[in-house]
């Protein structure tokens, strides 16, 4: 659990190295940062810079065919890579949006059974009503009609669908969120409600998050802090777009940055 020395800190990254396990290619090559609570990172870059690899692993998510050869990571006080509890409380403790969240979610349940199942799969006694009122509360949240609970994902549009599976990584009250796309396929109103949702439990109780993006209008309305990986490694990083400190031979290359 997170130890008194790391309470304000939701993510620290010291030097991280992720390498494909069976070609030993490195995916993320010494990247080092620290996410405090409450605090939002935005991970930018070109496709295969890396962003999305290590935002599931900081997620807990990263798959078996991935090793760790160097450096560290810790998150919510627990060390990724681990198994057994400490995964568990890692996963239970970050709520995750992968790419392609709406697109993939389980065809075969309903969307009230979608976004509770973080829940009852760790508890199958959970009280069904008390679910029930958190999973409308969620649905409401994001804009989602009340009948939408009853619907299967592909009576969906895909714009609702990315809403379910954002509820769907919140409903555990996450001390971290981290978002692969958080807005892919939103319209203005509903990307608002989105970015509100995660303001909101900012706000409240201190959730960190770990966004993954390359729209630089995301990045101000979150009021963002900045990586910008390529091949592998920071190549930027700042707070929002407009002033970052770039490695040198990379200095203002902004195609890195934009969609």
């Amino acid at each position: 659990m997170t130890t008194s020395a790391d309470a304000d800190i939701s993510i620290r990254c010291d030097d991280l190295s992720i390498a494909h396990a069976a070609s030993a290619e490195r995916v993320v090559d010494g990247v080092t940062f620290t996410l405090p609570r409450a605090g939002t990172l935005a991970l930018m870059g070109p496709t295969g810079s890396g962003k999305s690899t290590l935002a599931a692993v900081l997620a807990g998510r990263g798959g078996e065919g991935l090793s760790f050869v160097g450096g560290s990571a810790v998150v919510e006080g627990v060390r990724v890579g681990r198994r057994g509890r400490s995964h568990r409380v890692h996963t239970y403790l970050t709520g995750y949006l992968p790419q392609r969240a709406g697109a993939d979610l389980p065809a075969r349940m309903t969307v009230a059974e979608v976004v509770g199942e973080p829940i009852t799969s760790r508890d199958r006694r959970v009280n069904q009503r008390a679910l029930a009122v958190r999973v409308a509360a969620l649905l409401d949240e994001l804009h989602l009609p009340l009948g939408a609970a009853e619907k299967y994902p592909y009576e969906l549009s895909a714009g609702m669908r990315q809403r379910v599976a954002l509820a769907r990584a919140l409903v555990l009250r996450p001390r971290l969120l981290v978002a692969d796309e958080p807005y892919a396929n939103l319209d203005v109103e509903v990307r608002y409600a989105a970015r509100d949702a995660i303001l909101r439990r900012r706000q409240e109780y201190g959730m960190a998050a770990l966004i993954v993006t390359n729209d630089a209008t995301a990045v101000d309305e979150l009021d963002a802090d900045v990586l910008v990986l390529r091949g592998g490694h920071v190549v930027a990083a700042g707070h929002g777009t407009r002033d970052l400190l770039w490695t040198p031979g990379d200095d203002g290359n902004q195609k890195l940055v934009v969609s």
